[in-house]
């Protein structure tokens, strides 16, 4: 007992945030209820930032009901790929990602071919609750399908990796790079298999990998390093995420983004229960970090200021950066 106390001890004087410090110092303290719609719901937040100018995947239809599968053609189109989701998923369960079409039929991301009827019957699935929290009826998302970057090539297997910013009051605190695996199905979920890395948050550039709460310095698929690698464009994603804090209004999230090699930057969804592995990925606690974006925001409150998004990626980029960001 007095072991488990002493390694606990030594963890908290690291910073290293707790679910039950998370859920009581941060969820419930700058996220209302009465918000989380706005997040839960992926058709919500989409509709939400493109009112507010911020890039998401085009959205090409939303299914409804039983009745709307009808318009599934006319949605798809002439379209050779798209993505169909549900709503209120979780955890990547549910989604068909589609990258072609073969002799009358589709083609998934890895390779399988289905056919409309097994389309249409996904779509009655997600609509009946299958996969959204708590059980209940979902509506069915059609949008673009993302084709990642280049830059990911060499440390992927095959699905979309993502970036998760996580952000309190405006502010984002860590960065982590979700690469798709073979265990992991394609999906870029840590807990189905998918590596996180560590992102530097001044520059951009990856740190270490941990794969299965393990410490990685190459992806077990393509055998490549994880570490050292430059995100392109690090900046439209950290002023991306500073952002949210106005699109939603809930002050503790996580900001998922992936990155098209034709669109640049775009908002995947939003969490308002982020989770605590990148914590791993970053070698650093999160409870310092916070602890000082809150402290700024008592300094700007009593001198009666408030930052933009731009001057608050800036603090952070200053504040918890590994590596200066470079001038000009």
């Amino acid at each position: 007992m007095f072991g488990f106390w002493k390694t606990w001890k030594a963890l908290e004087a690291r910073g290293i945030m707790g679910i039950n410090r998370r859920n009581a110092d941060y969820v419930l303290k700058y996220n209302k209820r009465s918000l989380y719609p706005i997040v839960d719901d992926k058709i919500i937040t989409k509709e939400r930032a493109i009112a507010a100018g911020i890039h998401v995947p085009e959205m090409y239809g939303v299914i409804s009901t039983e009745k709307e599968i009808d318009k599934l053609d006319e949605i798809i189109g002439g379209r050779s790929d798209f993505v169909i989701k549900p709503a209120q998923g979780a955890g990547g369960d549910g989604i068909l990602v589609v990258a072609d079409r073969f002799e009358g039929r589709y083609r998934t991301v890895s390779g399988k071919i289905i056919s409309h009827e097994e389309i249409e019957h996904q779509i009655s699935s997600i609509l009946t609750g299958l996969y959204s929290l708590g059980g209940h009826r979902d509506r069915a998302l059609i949008e673009y399908r993302v084709v990642p970057d280049q830059i990911f090539k060499s440390i992927s297997y095959e699905g979309v990796p993502d970036i998760r910013i996580i952000v309190l009051m405006g502010y984002p605190v860590m960065a982590m790079l979700r690469l798709p695996t073979r265990q992991s199905g394609g999906k870029a979920n840590l807990h189905q298999g998918a590596i996180g890395v560590g992102v530097d948050l001044a520059t951009g550039l990856t740190l270490r990998g941990t794969w299965l709460n393990n410490i990685i310095t190459k992806h077990p698929d393509t055998t490549n390093a994880v570490d050292g690698v430059q995100l392109p464009n690090w900046d439209g994603f950290m002023k991306l995420a500073a952002g949210c804090y106005e699109l939603c209004g809930l002050g503790y999230i996580g900001v998922d983004m992936v990155l098209d090699q034709e669109k640049g930057p775009l908002i995947l969804e939003l969490n308002a229960r982020p989770g605590l592995n990148i914590q791993i990925a970053n070698d650093c606690g999160l409870t310092l970090r916070t602890h000082a974006v809150e402290a700024r925001l008592e300094d700007l409150k009593a001198a009666g200021v408030t930052e933009t998004p731009e001057e608050r990626v800036k603090f952070v980029q200053e504040m918890f950066g590994h590596i200066p960001p470079v001038e000009g």
